[in-house]
This record gives structure tokens, sequence and C-alpha cells, in this order.
């Protein structure tokens, strides 16, 4: 790639009036050898899968393997239809629909990790949603998933998105992180205006740690993605009404390697702390160990 950072890719937009899509598919032509028509088919095949993934748990009764979670995208999505969300038709839709594809994800079906499967609901419950709400082609959506992937990328080249090294900052934040810059870009907002929802998101994932009870991608996973997804629409929003990261986004990225790397391994991803090591979630795995035996 032609960027290491954000700030990079910013300066690399203005230099040839791109888009952070534009830049990243250019990229990714000239890096595998396909055309630009190749690469964005394959990426549209991603985005009919998350799109499945949405409807599959909306309409089935989804339950984990573990059978400790599922059905509370419908719950939510219920709820959403009685007009009574506190937050919003919009921000409700995305919630639920992140709920959605975690769910499928926790029961073993087909997803896309954006950028991994614990984090595998924020973009498409964002993106989805909001190409119901502004009537978007698909065309327009997969275009936007590349502003994620340079986005991700950036991230994962300097930083982490991996919970067994820095944390549920690394998972629920980079995918937060992603799905706002994108949709800074989907509703028409300025490569710098996009860099600032990353800063706006990830500030405010600093320190979250992975603590998953059992070790399963499934409690508190699935919740944090349906709250990702509103804090991604909340970033964006804020980017776009004008709202700058004063710490610039790429200083941004390296706290979170900071954090992540101080981060007691009983937090990441081990099932050693937090919440998996309360006497509820202590419970929970004593009792997946005796149904295991």
């Amino acid at each position: 790639m032609r960027f290491k950072n954000l700030r990079e890719l910013v300066e690399l937009c203005g230099r040839e009036s791109q888009t952070i899509s534009g830049i990243m598919i250019q990229d990714q032509a000239a890096e595998s050898g396909q055309s630009e028509a190749e690469i964005l088919a394959a990426m549209n095949e991603y985005y009919q899968i998350m799109k499945s993934a949405v409807h599959k748990g909306l309409t089935e009764d989804i339950v984990s393997t573990s059978g400790l979670t599922g059905g509370d995208a419908k719950r939510v999505e219920a709820y959403r239809g009685g007009g009574e969300a506190s937050v919003g038709d919009i921000a409700c839709q995305a919630m639920a629909y992140a709920l959605a594809v975690s769910e499928v994800n926790a029961s073993m079906g087909r997803i896309v990790a954006t950028p991994t499967a614990g984090s595998c609901g924020i973009i498409p419950g964002v993106f989805v949603s909001s190409q119901e709400r502004f009537g978007w082609e698909d065309e327009h959506l997969v275009r936007g998933l590349f502003s994620a992937g340079a986005i991700g990328y950036v991230i994962a080249n300097n930083s982490f998105i991996s919970g067994a090294e820095g944390g549920c900052q690394a998972e629920i934040g980079s995918a937060i992180g992603m799905a706002a810059g994108a949709m800074v870009e989907l509703r028409g907002g300025t490569p710098e205006q996009a860099v600032h929802a990353v800063g706006l998101a990830l500030k405010n994932t600093l320190g979250l740690i992975c603590d998953p009870v059992g070790g399963l991608v499934e409690i508190p996973c699935i919740v944090r993605n349906g709250f990702g997804a509103v804090n991604a629409l909340a970033a964006a929003d804020m980017a776009l009404a004008g709202v700058r990261s004063a710490i610039p986004s790429d200083e941004v990225i390296d706290v979170m390697l900071e954090v992540g790397s101080a981060m007691p391994s009983r937090h990441r991803e081990t099932a050693q702390g937090g919440l998996a090591q309360t006497p509820t979630g202590r419970k929970i795995m004593k009792e997946l160990r005796s149904r295991k035996k």
C-alpha cells in the first residue's frame, strides 16, 4: 500500500482527488494483479454474505452452539417495531442487525470477519441498516467496505485487531472505527472527516478488555457488537457535524497499542479475568465443562 498511516492516506486522497475507497481499490488492484472490476466483484460477494447473515439472524430461531445465547436480535427488532426506542429508529435498527450477525456467528453460521469474528456484527449492522434507510445501491456499500478496509489496514499494521493481543478495544474498537470512517465517506464526507471519525470512535473504546465467559465469542461479545454499531453511527455523525478528534487519529492508534501491550493477560481473551471470572461467569463455565463431560 502507498500509505502506512491515516495521515498519509488523507494526503494521498488530496493529491489524487480521490476518496479513501478509491485509493484502496487502486492499491489493492496494483498489489494483487487483479482488475478493479474483479476486486469489486469479490467484495460484492462478501457484502452479500453480510446481508444474508443479517436476514438469517432476524428471521430464524438462532441458538448458539453452547445454548447460552440467541434470539436477542429478534427481540430488539420487535421492540424497534413498537416505535419506542430511546436511541431512535435507525440506531435501534443498526443495533438489531449487528446482534443478528453476531448471533449467526455464535451458531457457527456464515459471516465475514470485519475485522474479526468477535466484531463481525458492527460493519454489517451499520451498513445494511443505513442502506435500507437511504436507499443506496449495493455498489455504494461495496465501495464503503474498501474504505473500512483501508482504515482496518492502518490499525492492524500500527496496533492490534486481535483481542488476544490487545483486548476487546482491538476487536470491537477497530470495527467501530472502521464502520464510523466508512459511514462518513458513504454519506459524502471528506477523507479528513472520515479519519476524525476513526479517532473519535477509538478514543472511546481505549482500555476495553476481552473477557469472554467460557472462552466463547458470546458473552459479552454479542451485545458489544450491538452497542458498537450505535457508537459507530454516533462517531460518524460527530465528524460530519464538524467535530474533530483533538488527538490525531494516528496517535490514538498508537495509544491503543500502548494500552493493549500493558493489559494483563487475564484481560486478553483468556477468560481468566473480567466478566468471565464473576460468580455467574464461573458458574456458566462450570456448567459448560460438565456438559462436555
